[in-house]
């Protein structure tokens, strides 16, 4: 039996969740037994709460009780990470066995320390399914108004880092995450590298005419920038604002350029009264959109942006770069030269790579591809193929369904050696 474990899943739309519920349903559709230990809560609607049993597509799901008291403040968010640990751990007790697999992703973070011990005491294979790596990723943007100790911090990379080695395997989502994995002392047998990825059935790219999403946010007619997705701390629009800034009101690029920016997080506030401060009005906002719009949201752009402060390269992969590729768009990847993301846009040429806060540049990197629509319509041919051949849902579980199947071929393997 598959025991997922995670704070949320589906119905819940947040990227955890969404990856988790496609993994779940696409392996429960293969013939695995699959369960999932999650909350009760909607990661945007804490309040709302879901039934705390159900089967959904075949997939048993048992919803644990949580406190709510949300993300607004360091300590509310610490007791909410609490009560999920104790009663996603109690429901874990009771229903892990041996011989199972136990798939921790990192929601809450430090999941892994609470579920190693468990999987342990119960016989179980635990895998960690790392979306992050935290608490690199807090001590690097910081937790709101407050901030832990270093030695705080330091505490909790040892256990971290002790769970991630007793693991039978850990999932990275790249290259440089798993390089990152090897330099804790995370054995190179325990380490395997499936990235994240979008369902290439249900993003498919749309042409600007016959998309009804751009006629209905007003851009027919314009060269449209895009970002889709969070925008959050481990983010930057130092850029992005800069190179809007530079292309306001520009005369000389035909067509006219315009600003999509779809999702939300914590820095979208602050970015739009920037915006406003500066009397920059280009820019359109819209909210997360539903999964069956995601051809039409991700095709309203002609170029996307994607984005990750580089000192959290190996720390976290943007997986919006994915819906990107699925939907035949270029992209322009803001941040390390070297960093993941970067690495696919050069080797693939799906775009180019813009330094962090380098408005200039940007600008300079998005006139060049609104002059050239010959070389955007090969980049996003390229794009939607790579995505079909490498990143597309259907290969991700592929390379679950084997990852699966060598840990058990393993275990019996070491099965026979005890009795031997």
């Amino acid at each position: 039996m598959l025991i997922f474990v995670n704070r949320y899943f589906y119905p819940d739309h947040s990227a955890t969740s969404q990856m988790l519920s496609d993994l779940a349903f696409g392996l429960r559709a293969r013939g695995h037994d699959v369960r999932v230990i999650t909350s009760r809560q909607r990661y945007d609607a804490p309040n709302d709460l879901l039934p705390a049993h159900e089967v959904i597509g075949g997939v048993e799901v048992f919803r644990v009780w949580t406190s709510h008291f949300g993300r607004g403040d360091l300590i509310g968010r610490a007791v909410d990470y609490a009560t999920f640990y104790f009663s996603a751990a109690w429901r874990l007790l009771r229903l892990a066995q041996a011989g199972d697999t136990i798939i921790a992703e990192t929601d809450p973070p430090m999941l892994s320390v609470v579920v190693a011990p468990i999987a342990h005491w119960r016989g179980a294979l635990l895998v960690n399914w790392i979306q992050d790596l935290f608490p690199e990723v807090a001590e690097a943007v910081g937790l709101g108004r407050r901030q832990l100790p270093h030695f705080v911090y330091g505490a909790l990379r040892m256990l971290r880092n002790a769970s991630l080695r007793s693991a039978a395997m850990n999932v990275a989502l790249g290259e440089k995450m798993a390089e990152r994995l090897s330099s804790l002392g995370v054995a190179s047998d325990r380490i395997a590298v499936i990235p994240n990825w979008a369902d290439a059935e249900l993003i498919r790219p749309i042409a600007p005419k016959d998309n009804p999403a751009r006629k209905e946010w007003g851009l027919d007619g314009a060269f449209v920038v895009g970002y889709s997705g969070n925008l959050g701390r481990a983010h930057d629009y130092r850029a992005p604002l800069g190179a809007i800034e530079r292309l306001s009101g520009a005369s000389s690029t035909n067509p006219k350029i315009r600003w999509l920016f779809i999702g939300g997080g914590a820095l979208y506030d602050a970015f739009a009264r920037e915006l406003r401060a500066k009397g920059l009005q280009d820019v359109l906002f819209a909210p997360y959109q539903p999964r069956e719009r995601l051809s039409e949201s991700l095709s309203a752009a002609d170029v996307h942006l994607v984005c990750l402060r580089p000192d959290l390269e190996g720390s976290i992969v943007p997986s919006k770069f994915y819906g990107v590729a699925a939907a035949g768009r270029p992209t322009i990847f803001i941040g390390d030269d070297d960093g993941e993301i970067a690495r696919i846009v050069r080797r693939e040429d799906l775009g180019c790579v813009s330094p962090q806060g380098d408005g200039e540049q940007l600008a300079a990197r998005i006139l060049t591809l609104a002059q050239d629509p010959d070389r955007r319509r090969d980049i996003g041919a390229r794009a939607r193929r790579l995505c079909m051949e490498e990143f597309d849902k259907r290969v991700a579980l592929d390379s679950w369904e084997r990852l699966l199947e060598r840990l058990s071929a393993r275990r019996r393997g070491a099965a026979r050696c005890r009795r031997a």
